[in-house]
C-alpha cells in the first residue's frame, strides 16, 4: 500500500479515467439507501465511498477507511460538503465497527496479507441480511500494462523480468470462481457482474496507469534518470505491440449475511 502514499496526486488523476468508473460501478451494485450505514473499505480518495455518501443522504453515514493517508486527506477535501461521510486513516482489517447496512471495498481486498482473512472480516462487520459488495479485477485485466511495464524495466536496468509470487486472486478471477468464493465467505444469494471497462491509452495515460496505481512501486527507488528511461521504453514498448487501449474489467460480487 506504500505506493499510494507516495503517488497519491497522480492516483487522484487517474481516478478520473479508472477508479471513479470503476466505484461508480461498485455502488451502483451494492445500491445503498437513505439513512443507511455503509462501509467502504480500502476507500482511497473516495471513489464508491462518495457515490455511497450521496445515496443515504445525510440521515446516513459512510465510515470510508484506508491506511494511505495522504488518500485520506484528498478524500476529506473532495467530501467537504458531504458531513455524512467520515473518513478515517485505519486498517480495515482491525476496524471495530460493526452492524453496517452495507460494506464494501473496491479494488481492496486482494492488498489484504490473507485475502480469505481479511475478506471474512469484513463481511463480520454487516448486519443480518447486510450486503456485501466486493470488487476485484478480472482475469486478464491489466496484464497488458504490467508485463510491458516489467519488460521496460528490463530492458533499462539490465534486470531479469520479475515475476509476481503466486496469489488467490489468480484462482479466483472468473465470475464463476468469485461466485464460489464469495458464497464460501458465508455470504448467500451471490451475484457477480462484469463491469467492462476499455482505457483509451494516450502516452499521458498509459504512464499515469502505472504511477496513478500500485504498479508505482515497481519504480520505487529508482533514479529520476532510470525512472524517465523506463517510461520511455514502456511507451514505446506498447507502441511498436499497436497497443492502443488496456482493459480495466471488474468482477464485482455482491451477496447478503445470512440473518
Amino acid at each position: 500500500m506504500s505506493a499510494f502514499n507516495t503517488a497519491s496526486s497522480d492516483f487522484a488523476r487517474l481516478g478520473t479515467h479508472l477508479w471513479e468508473p470503476i466505484g461508480a460501478a461498485t455502488t451502483a451494485r451494492t445500491e445503498p439507501e437513505k439513512g443507511q450505514q455503509v462501509l467502504d473499505a480500502c476507500c482511497g480518495n473516495g471513489a464508491s465511498a462518495i457515490p455511497a455518501a450521496h445515496c443515504v443522504g445525510s440521515s446516513g453515514k459512510v465510515d470510508a477507511v484506508d491506511l494511505a493517508a495522504p488518500l485520506i486527506e484528498e478524500l476529506r477535501h473532495r467530501a467537504r460538503d458531504l458531513p455524512q461521510l467520515r473518513a478515517h486513516t485505519a486498517d480495515a482489517m482491525s476496524w471495530t465497527k460493526s452492524g453496517y447496512d452495507v460494506v464494501q471495498a473496491a479494488l481492496g481486498i486482494f492488498f489484504f496479507p490473507d485475502m480469505t482473512a481479511g475478506t471474512e472480516y469484513l463481511i463480520s462487520r454487516l448486519r443480518p441480511s447486510g450486503r456485501a459488495g466486493l470488487t476485484i479485477w478480472r482475469r486478464g485485466a491489466m496484464e497488458t500494462a504490467a508485463n510491458h511495464l516489467q519488460g521496460a524495466l528490463a530492458r533499462v536496468t539490465g534486470a531479469a523480468p520479475g515475476q509476481r509470487p503466486a496469489h488467490l486472486i489468480d484462482r479466483i478471477n472468473d465470475a464463476r470462481a468469485f461466485r464460489t468464493w464469495l458464497t464460501e465467505r458465508g455470504l448467500a444469494d451471490v451475484t457477480v457482474a462484469v463491469h467492462g471497462l476499455r482505457l483509451p491509452l494516450t502516452s499521458e495515460i498509459a504512464w499515469l496507469v502505472i504511477t496513478g496505481s500500485g504498479f508505482a512501486g515497481v519504480l520505487r527507488g529508482l533514479s529520476e534518470e532510470t525512472t524517465r528511461a523506463v517510461r520511455d521504453a514502456y511507451l514505446d514498448s506498447l507502441e511498436e505491440a499497436g497497443v492502443d487501449e488496456l482493459d480495466a474489467t471488474t468482477l464485482i460480487g455482491v451477496g447478503t449475511r445470512p440473518r
